[in-house]
């Protein structure tokens, strides 16, 4: 009977821990580029990389100092496409590390009532907001910033820096508004600007249906740590996006959820 001798595998505990630090690593990075068209640019990549390899194995001189050189500005190519992917992973990893998160979850052991209450106080205009524009079928964008990047929006948008309310939320969003052709951006408890034109996300299998509105709250939510609602125009349909995942046509209950965790 034979045995395999795995004598020679030594693990220790900074082993496994380097092997799980790792992992988590890929897997947020996978997290990031999913359903995005940087999956796809990652794929070209990793092919390029290997019609390398097989090239150079077999002797190919001309492809190999080819693709040698492409290989050679690899680090530098990864950072030019990936750009908007690494300003992301950079944030959320800052995010996990700030002190304000770390003052979040002491609240919520400590004070839980008291939390639930401040932010059912501060989503409640909002909430309001979007049933009087689902009812009316106004269209609508409002972006929810963790990060308010001034260069990054204000470059767009008209400075309101107000106090969130029903009222104003609805004002904006009137056909007849001045301001109503574009996103409002609320951060730190504040409508910070509207009219805000913001970058498109170049996400290829996205339904047939969204539009620009849509395109360009799940465009913000890729490029900032920023969420997003979404009502329609046409149907009045709310839609919630995320790190560039859209979930489509939730409830008023599933919204609430939603903002109490991320706003």
């Amino acid at each position: 009977m034979h045995y395999f001798d795995f004598s020679f595998l030594k693990f220790n505990f900074f082993d496994i821990l380097d092997i799980v630090l790792v992992a988590l690593i890929i897997y947020q990075l996978y997290n990031l580029i999913r359903g995005t068209i940087a999956a796809n640019i990652f794929i070209g990549l990793a092919i390029i990389c290997l019609l390398y390899f097989v090239v150079k194995a077999l002797h190919m001189t001309l492809l190999t100092n080819i693709l040698g050189n492409f290989m050679n500005v690899g680090i530098i190519a990864v950072i030019v496409v990936f750009q908007q992917e690494i300003r992301r992973f950079l944030l959320l990893v800052g995010k996990n590390a700030s002190l304000q998160r770390n003052k979040a979850w002491w609240k919520y052991f400590f004070g839980k009532a008291e939390t639930e209450k401040n932010n059912y106080i501060r989503i409640k205009p909002i909430i309001d907001a979007c049933k009087s524009l689902k009812q009316t079928r106004t269209g609508a964008l409002i972006v929810f910033a963790k990060f308010y990047d001034e260069q990054f929006y204000q470059n767009s948008c008209e400075v309101i820096d107000a106090k969130i309310s029903k009222r104003l939320l609805e004002s904006i969003f009137q056909k007849t508004s001045p301001l109503h052709d574009g996103a409002v951006v609320i951060s730190g408890n504040k409508i910070k600007s509207a009219s805000c034109i913001l970058p498109l996300t170049d996400n290829t299998n996205l339904p047939p249906q969204f539009g620009l509105r849509h395109r360009a709250g799940i465009g913000v939510t890729e490029a900032n740590e920023a969420t997003a609602i979404i009502v329609s125009e046409e149907t009045g349909e709310i839609s919630y996006a995320k790190q560039g995942r859209v979930k489509m046509n939730i409830s008023f209950a599933e919204l609430e959820k939603l903002l109490n965790k991320d706003f």
